[in-house]
């Protein structure tokens, strides 16, 4: 089977306001038919990124490639991108029929294969019986599919969204996280989507850029990010998680044995290299530890007191205190697990395959 071309190569792109560094010297690669979502909160040179990559900034330093061909300095118009934006920017007084079809007349498209073209986009977004209204009349889910379906409708070689749902209600948002990753399976379209909404960005994408102080933090698929974050930054800034300080006692075959402050001994994968006498943080999400009943045993133990228990839907959250001070955090389902009571005693547990050492605040950059 063919691998996937190369559609987007950054190489030591950088950008400077005056004084402030807005992106740092940064490189990525994109795949054809790839959903690549900049994740990061405000300032973290996400937007920078891609205003950089649509031509609408200039770099100070470095180089773009789109298909293979320089774009560094390229005007917008001749990169063949696509952009959809949070606040759709269709035309007011144009039908959506026109607003779709208005790319392809700019192209000089002929009008029988253009009414072809945006009556198929307009089924593909499930709007066809809208096409002669205008945007007013359209719901806010509807126009920001209508403004999809006029980017996907003259088939540019990568579509950019910056922050697309975010003016929308989280139930609409919700729904069109599914509807635009199914278009993009549907369509093999190449994304790059930009969001501080790290739920939308482990939902759609098959890659996440985490983006921080104006560089690159970690680079990989939902899953690698959310379980092994190679930063502290990368894990609390998806979901929820427990961070404990420690210090390495061994090192073997990519794993460590740490010692927690109480010297409570936790085994733990070190993707990062690691050296005994290091201090270092273990991470463990809420919902893998687990409460232990009378007799059970796991990778990692710890004993502590119920600080608090909270039914959230349908979660419970507990808040367990240890003997040094550490609170750790556990996620159950609502129901399925007797309820941890304030001031009881608690003795928990969790795998060492879903521990990760993590060398420091920085760690190491991807």
């Amino acid at each position: 089977m063919k691998n996937p071309s190369i559609k987007l190569k950054i190489r030591d792109t950088r950008k400077t306001y005056g004084p402030v560094v807005a992106l740092e010297s940064t490189s990525l690669e994109m795949r054809e038919g790839e959903f690549l979502t900049l994740l990061g909160p405000s300032g973290s040179g996400k937007s920078t990124l891609l205003m950089a990559i649509a031509g609408l900034n200039s770099p100070d330093s470095g180089e773009i490639w789109i298909d293979g061909k320089l774009a560094t300095y390229l005007p917008p118009f001749q990169r063949d991108i696509g952009m959809v934006f949070q606040n759709y920017a269709l035309f007011p007084h144009m039908t959506i029929f026109d607003n779709i079809a208005f790319p392809l007349r700019m192209r000089r498209v002929a009008e029988s294969e253009i009414r072809t073209r945006v009556e198929r986009v307009l089924n593909t977004v499930q709007l066809g019986h809208v096409a002669g209204r205008l945007p007013r009349e359209l719901s806010g889910g509807q126009q920001q599919r209508i403004a999809l379906a006029r980017c996907f409708v003259y088939e540019p070689s990568i579509i950019l969204m910056d922050e697309p749902l975010g003016a929308l209600d989280k139930k609409l948002r919700d729904a069109l996280q599914l509807e635009i990753k199914a278009l993009h399976e549907q369509l093999g379209i190449t994304v790059l989507y930009v969001t501080h909404d790290q739920e939308e960005a482990m939902v759609m994408s098959d890659r996440i850029c985490l983006m921080n102080n104006a560089r690159i933090e970690q680079l990989g698929t939902p899953d690698e990010l959310y379980f092994r974050p190679r930063t502290v930054f990368a894990a609390d800034f998806l979901g929820e998680s427990n961070l404990v300080a420690a210090t390495v006692k061994q090192v073997s075959d990519g794993h460590a044995t740490l010692a927690m402050a109480d010297g409570a001994m936790i085994e733990a994968i070190a993707d990062v290299p690691v050296r005994g006498g290091e201090q270092v943080t273990f991470m463990v999400r809420p919902e893998s530890v687990r409460v232990l009943g009378e007799g059970e045993r796991d990778d990692n133990m710890v004993s502590g007191t119920v600080r608090d228990t909270i039914v959230a839907g349908n979660v419970t959250k507990s808040y367990i205190e240890l003997s040094d001070r550490t609170t750790m955090k556990v996620t159950q389902l609502t129901g399925t697990s007797q309820r941890l009571r304030k001031g009881e005693a608690a003795h928990l547990g969790w795998s060492r395959a879903r521990t990760v050492t993590i060398r420091d605040a920085q760690g190491a950059r991807a």
